[in-house]
């Protein structure tokens, strides 16, 4: 489905492309002449409409396929919420069969999450509303004291969810951290499973440029949600958000 969506989509701006160079370029006789404004008064030109038409069509079937359904809204809140806790446990089983071997840690942020997911059909369409950007899963290795860093930053600023883990804030830092169950270990490396956006210091997380390694795991995090929500459906099951206690925060 991806790849094919992705050649329809090419085409679709090469045919846009095309047509728009097709036409001959004359020199205006003055700037306002040119200023025409876009609105239901213009008039769609013919030619291009039917160049454009079958792709628009099998854009708008394929943007409204249904992927699965969800019995409540995943929506996003502060520290952890349903949409936060779906993603980050979704990039964690989907990157974990590529990698090889179990992943630590996984991370998003709320402004990454551009939309909830709605309550009932989930379609094509929602999952590219939710991530529209070309954001690629990548496992970063990182020192104890960056990773502790990065609790840190979550507990300040409340808008990044953690997996696999679980944490106190008090006084504005993170406490109490348990990471798979078990105490946190400043002494030792870390694995963590994020967006290369987030990799590259994006959201001001600039601590994860220390990664000691960063290794590509040649998925987009959007197709991860889309697999992740279609072997959901496939098993019978819905989409829902695991909701145990993982941010404790204290007075």
């Amino acid at each position: 489905m991806n790849n094919h969506f992705s050649k329809v989509l090419t085409v679709l701006a090469l045919s846009l492309s095309m047509a728009g160079c097709q036409r001959p370029w004359a020199a205006s006789p003055s700037l306002g002449t040119t200023d025409v404004p876009v609105d239901k008064t213009l008039s769609a030109d013919p030619q291009l409409e039917a160049q454009i038409s079958p792709y628009r069509e099998e854009v708008t079937q394929k943007m409204s396929e249904v992927v699965g359904t969800a019995p409540v809204a995943l929506v996003k809140g502060e520290y952890e919420s349903p949409l936060g806790n779906f993603v980050v446990d979704l990039q964690l089983a989907q990157a974990e069969p590529l990698y090889k071997k179990p992943i630590d840690l996984s991370l998003t942020t709320n402004g990454g999450l551009r939309v909830p997911l709605p309550e009932g059909e989930i379609t094509t369409g929602n999952i590219f509303e939710l991530m529209p950007f070309e954001n690629e899963l990548v496992v970063l290795t990182l020192k104890g004291e960056t990773v502790k860093q990065l609790f840190d930053y979550a507990a300040e600023k409340k808008f990044a969810p953690i997996g696999n883990a679980t944490y106190t804030v008090q006084n504005g830092k993170a406490t109490n951290i348990r990471i798979n169950g078990k105490p946190f270990d400043m002494g030792r490396t870390y694995t963590l499973v994020t967006s290369d956006y987030l990799a590259g210091g994006g959201d001001n997380l600039n601590m994860l440029k220390d990664a000691v390694q960063t290794e590509r795991l040649g998925l987009l995090l959007r197709e991860a949600i889309l697999q992740q929500i279609r072997q959901l459906a496939a098993a019978g099951k819905p989409v829902t958000a695991e909701t145990g206690k993982r941010v404790t925060i204290l007075p």
